[in-house]
């Protein structure tokens, strides 16, 4: 397990994820359990004794549950399926159903600025240029953020991500002292936002979770700013390497990219094949057993941490025909990209629309991009894995 920790491996994981399959559920030196394979992965999802409490661990972890710990997502039933129905009625359907098809005309005009930001340059990095601050402005908008805070949002949460891939042997550790800063005010300027929404009317998701009564009642404002930094930043971190991913697997075919200049309707099954082939979340890092498991033939003791590696589930040749293949056209294509079970992740419907319209507007509208490194220098986390820095060349050549 020590190699998928390491950052040579981080170009290419997927070699490592052949051999851990051979033993579809390891049990490690620590006690902890990785399960690697499509089905069994989709067993212990699936199961109810699959804790997401860091509470249920024997041994308690340093930092379990990370940015998200204070969400929904690191809770279980009741309470999990109680505040994710809360945080849904806003959000998307069954209540509503338009939310992120009506954000199209946005979306479009968001990646159209950014694109029209890169014109008469020759050299461009998709990550930096691109990547990064769609997603902000789009959750910006969503949440309904003052247009004046965006620019202060927008570098908080790129404090936080930095912070995310800290190397204490190496990074100075102010960038670690700046995502601690950073995550306390996003978290005050939440806080505040919430409580001036109180009584209000009008768009937005803070403004309608502060002021909702629904069946289960209303959100506390400390679960509405929980929230909201879910969609901020983990929400952020999914959108930047998945259009990240996207783009470097498209450069590295380019009979498909030109294909999707030509038919944008593929972008829908692309995309899902992306979320196969080059995961923005490769592993769920800890889960805990809340009771004994049985999963093929192995019992997972109560207490237990289980990580579930998710791109290795979605490469198994059992599940997927030649899985190593990136294939548009793929039927069948049940991948393990947003996880699974009752904790199916929250914003897929709307980190799917970013990507399909990103990548549909980037290969229209970059005038022959060509990559300059490949593989181009990737972020530390093997969790979610994805470029550093994705550099194009354009035009000429």
């Amino acid at each position: 397990m020590a190699r998928l920790f390491d950052h040579s491996a981080r170009s290419d994981p997927y070699p490592l994820y052949a051999e851990l399959r051979r033993t579809p559920v390891a049990r490690q030196e620590d006690g902890s359990y990785v399960v690697s394979t499509y089905r069994e992965i989709r067993d212990v999802l699936n199961d109810p004794r699959l804790s997401s409490d860091v509470r249920n661990l024997s041994r308690r972890m340093p930092s379990a549950g990370g940015e998200a710990a204070a969400s929904f997502i690191h809770r279980d039933a009741p309470e999990h399926d109680r505040l994710r129905r809360m945080a849904t009625r806003p959000f998307g359907p069954p209540h509503s159903p338009g939310l992120v098809t009506g954000l199209d005309g946005f979306l479009t005009a968001t990646v159209g600025s950014l694109v029209d930001g890169l014109a008469g340059r020759e050299r461009v990095d998709v990550v930096d240029d691109f990547a990064v601050p769609f997603p902000v402005t789009v959750v910006c908008h969503l949440l309904g953020v003052p247009r004046e805070d965006e620019p202060e949002f927008h570098r908080w949460v790129n404090a936080v991500m930095n912070s995310v891939d800290y190397d204490p042997e190496t990074d100075p550790k102010e960038r670690l002292d700046s995502g601690v800063r950073a995550r306390e005010d996003l978290r005050r300027r939440l806080a505040e936002l919430v409580e001036e929404r109180h009584g209000r009317a009008g768009e937005g998701l803070l403004t309608r979770l502060a002021n909702d009564d629904g069946p289960d009642g209303r959100m506390t404002d400390a679960d509405i700013v929980a929230t909201a930094k879910l969609l901020l930043v983990a929400g952020n971190e999914t959108v930047v390497n998945l259009v990240a991913n996207g783009m470097l697997t498209l450069l590295r075919h380019p009979p498909v990219l030109r294909r999707l200049r030509d038919e944008p309707g593929l972008v829908v099954p692309l995309v899902e094949e992306l979320l196969r082939y080059e995961p923005p979340v490769q592993i769920i890092p800890w889960r805990a057993a809340n009771g004994d498991i049985r999963v093929a033939g192995t019992v997972i003791p109560r207490g237990s941490r289980i990580m579930l590696m998710l791109a290795s589930g979605s490469r198994d040749p059992r599940r997927f025909p030649d899985p190593d293949r990136f294939d548009p056209d793929r039927r069948d294509n049940q991948h393990l990209g947003f996880g699974g079970g009752s904790h199916l992740c929250f914003g897929a419907a709307l980190a799917r629309r970013q990507t399909q319209i990103a990548l549909t507007e980037l290969v229209r509208r970059l005038d022959r991009p060509r990559l300059v490194a490949d593989p181009p220098p990737y972020r530390r986390s093997p969790v979610l894995r994805g470029p550093a820095h994705l550099v194009v060349e354009l035009g000429g050549g």
